[in-house]
């Protein structure tokens, strides 16, 4: 027997994934306000006169102004240093969740999550760029630890059945937060000069929620009985997620697992890059998370308002909002299908559909000039490109390296996986302005060709994981992506053998 759905799993679910909340709202909080904040960097800067931003009725300045260099520096920083926090603390996932458990590990970094949002919230009363550069900084080091955590921790006391749907609330969460910046962030709320560093500042916010909910929170029964050895607490932990049921089934497959990694030892960062025995699955999830940056979804935010003017759009701010509805109700429909339809098909999907959008995005730029009505297969591109990628590759790569590995090797896994996202993440906000300047209109077939090499190492490489236990997973084999029983026995033997991971 299973046991049934709980309101205790319910709210250890929505307990972590306010984590996530606050990594999409940092992720998407600190564009609507750049103009206002600009002004403030230039006057604390001593660049610019002291005056407060006049705005027009439509949220844009009256009267347009260079940017100082200074200012754009500063500016940058403060957008980069995020991703370059999430980039340094990825590594720290494995430590922070192994240390004291997945819930007082997420318990523990939302200190960070707390002076972030003070040392933004109060910006103006010392120097703005410093202010918000070192909140930004700390900001980051969270988001980077908690976009490991969560999906260890709902990856582990997720039911089998709904494995798939319980890790898609990640990127649930997270484009729900996006969302939610963005409708803060505009001129009349508060994105404004008075508002802007309170904006900034509730990025925090969800953690102090957090905070009082996850101390109501079961820890992961994975690792109480595999990292702990604490069987009758892992027991308790079942039965309060599960409900009133027989946990020997769920137990027994726990011990199972609990032999290999005893067998395989503790695996490190280090081990598991050196390793042949883990080659195969690293490569694919680590693919996974490249497949997911390097698709020109940042690329597509970035461009869409411009798009949407160039469109006729007479407040692009709202069409961009609009992109974000799309991001999340699509989101919603990933989770609806994803144990259904399986992670490797919906990511087939995902990654076809997006590659067809880049070209019909490339064919939409290069004649916009040429006829008028192709700005709307633009904008058609750019709303479908969004819900190709929120039906696969935006959600599932965050919870399938958790499925993809062994108790072991899963902690340095999640993090190295995190590390490749943020990464890539930054590479790709660094990088783009210069490419699109390079290549114009014709930007988006570079991304058209990198999402049809995915498609590809997808269909060939990557397995199915719907419905598999953790066991069963590490053992397939990944030549084309469903496995066979040679491939899985000899798999089984070969962690079962080996002692030196």
């Amino acid at each position: 027997m299973q046991g049934q759905q709980t309101s205790t799993l319910a709210l250890a679910v929505f307990s972590a994934v306010l984590g996530s909340l606050q990594f999409g709202y940092s992720l998407g909080v600190i564009n609507a306000p750049q103009k206002v904040i600009e002004q403030h960097y230039g006057r604390s800067l001593g660049v610019l006169p002291e005056e407060p931003l006049l705005l027009s009725e439509n949220g844009t300045e009256t009267e347009k102004r260079e940017v100082h260099p200074s200012v754009v520096m500063y500016w940058s920083l403060s957008v980069s240093i995020f991703s370059i926090g999430g980039v340094v603390s990825s590594f720290l996932v494995g430590f922070i969740g192994d240390l004291r458990g997945r819930v007082k590990g997420m318990l523990m970094v939302n200190v960070l999550a707390v002076v972030a949002g003070l040392l933004m919230v109060m910006a103006k009363m010392w120097k703005p760029h410093v202010m918000v550069i070192a909140g930004r900084c700390v900001m980051g080091f969270y988001c980077g630890l908690s976009s490991g955590l969560v999906p260890m921790y709902i990856g582990e006391i997720a039911p089998m059945a709904y494995r798939g749907a319980l890790g898609t609330l990640h990127q649930l969460a997270t484009v729900t937060g996006i969302l939610l910046s963005q409708v803060l962030g505009l001129e009349f709320l508060l994105g404004n000069d008075y508002y802007w560093p309170l904006l900034l500042g509730l990025s925090g916010a969800p953690a102090v929620l957090q905070s009082l909910l996850l101390p109501l929170c079961p820890e992961s029964p994975r690792y109480l009985y595999i990292k702990r050895d604490m069987v009758e607490e892992a027991k308790k932990s079942l039965r309060r997620l599960k409900g009133e049921y027989d946990p020997s089934a769920d137990l027994e497959e726990m011990r199972r697992e609990k032999e290999e990694v005893e067998k395989e030892a503790q695996v490190s960062i280090a081990v598991l890059v050196r390793s042949s025995l883990y080659r195969q699955q690293l490569f694919v999830a680590l693919m996974m998370h490249l497949s997911q940056q390097l698709s020109g979804i940042n690329a597509i935010f970035y461009y869409s308002t411009a798009i949407f003017e160039r469109a006729g759009v007479t407040q692009p701010v709202y069409a961009t909002i609009g992109v974000g509805v799309i991001n999340t109700v699509f989101t919603m429909v990933s989770v609806a299908l994803v144990d259904r339809a399986g992670r490797r098909t919906l990511t087939l999907i995902g990654l076809g559909g997006m590659c067809i959008c880049a070209v019909a995005m490339t064919v939409g730029l290069v004649y916009l000039s040429v006829y008028s009505w192709m700005s709307y297969v633009s904008m058609s591109a750019i709303f479908l490109f969004v819900c190709f990628f929120e039906i696969g590759p935006g959600p599932i790569p965050w919870f399938i390296v958790a499925e993809l590995f062994s108790q072991g090797p899963r902690p340095a896994a999640i993090a190295l996986a995190g590390c490749t996202n943020w990464t890539s993440n930054f590479i790709i906000g660094m990088t783009f302005p210069y490419i699109e300047a390079l290549c114009g209109s014709y930007v988006f077939i570079l991304f058209a060709v990198l999402l049809f090499g995915f498609t590809v190492f997808t269909y060939l490489r990557v397995p199915e994981t719907k419905g598999k236990t953790f066991e069963e997973i590490a053992a397939t084999g990944f030549g084309t992506g469903t496995g066979t029983g040679t491939g899985t026995s000899t798999e089984l033997e070969q962690l079962k053998s080996d002692s030196h991971a």
